[in-house]
C-alpha cells in the first residue's frame, strides 16, 4: 500500500495532481480542500495517500493531513459512499464542518454538496455519529481541548441532560487550561444565561 508521497508537484488539474517521486510520476486525486493548499508547481509536496484497487483501475487519493485521510476512510465505510462521493464530501466541507454537521445532526449542511441527497445525508449522519461526532469537533486551540478535559466537561454536560449542540457551544467558550471541575462550573453558568 502507498501511505504517503513526497516529491515535486509537476501538474495541478483539479481534482488531480501529478507528483514526481524519484522519477516516477504519480497521478493523485485530491479533495479541493487539499488542492487549494498545495504549493506552486515545481515545489516539493507531501501527501497522505489512500490506494484503492478496483477491477478496472488502481487509484491513488491524496490528502494534506492524516486527519483528512482518516475521515476519507470513515466515509468509505458508509453504505453507498464510494471514493468519488467521499472526495466530493471532503471538497464541499472541511473535516471540522463535517464533524459538526454530524454532531448537530444537520442534514442540510450535507445536502449542499453536489451528489448528496437527503437519504444519503441521513445515512451519513446515522453511520458516522459515533465515529466523527463531538470528539472530532472539539476545539483544538483557543478553547478547552480534549487533552485538557474538554471531553470530560462535554460528557458531564451531556449526562446532566443538555443536548450536544448546547454542550458543545458551552465547551468551545472555555479557556484551554481550565480544569474539568472549573470547566463544568463555567459551562453551567454559560448555559444558564442562554
Amino acid at each position: 500500500m502507498i501511505g504517503r508521497l513526497t516529491g515535486v508537484l509537476l501538474e495541478k488539474n483539479p481534482p488531480q495532481v501529478l507528483v514526481d517521486v524519484s522519477g516516477v510520476g504519480y497521478e493523485v486525486e485530491v479533495p479541493m480542500s487539499t488542492f487549494y493548499n498545495l504549493p506552486q508547481t515545481g515545489e516539493r509536496v507531501t501527501l497522505h495517500t489512500q490506494f484503492i484497487v478496483r477491477e478496472d483501475a488502481q487509484l491513488l487519493y491524496g490528502f494534506a493531513t492524516d486527519r483528512e485521510r482518516a475521515t476519507f476512510r470513515q466515509l468509505l465505510k458508509v453504505n453507498g459512499i464510494g471514493a468519488k462521493s467521499a472526495l466530493g464530501i471532503l471538497s464541499g466541507l472541511s473535516v471540522e464542518d463535517l464533524a459538526q454537521a454530524i454532531t448537530l445532526q444537520e442534514p442540510s449542511l450535507l445536502t449542499r454538496i453536489p451528489g448528496i441527497g437527503k437519504k444519503t445525508a441521513e445515512r451519513l449522519l446515522l453511520e458516522l455519529k459515533d465515529k466523527l461526532g463531538f470528539e472530532a469537533s472539539l476545539p483544538s486551540a483557543g478553547g478547552a481541548s480534549a487533552s485538557n478535559g474538554g471531553h470530560d466537561t462535554l460528557n458531564a454536560l451531556l449526562a446532566l441532560g443538555y443536548n450536544e449542540r448546547e454542550a458543545l457551544a458551552a465547551v468551545k467558550q472555555l479557556p484551554a487550561d481550565i480544569s474539568v471541575s472549573d470547566g463544568i462550573r463555567q459551562a453551567l453558568k454559560t448555559l444558564s444565561r442562554a
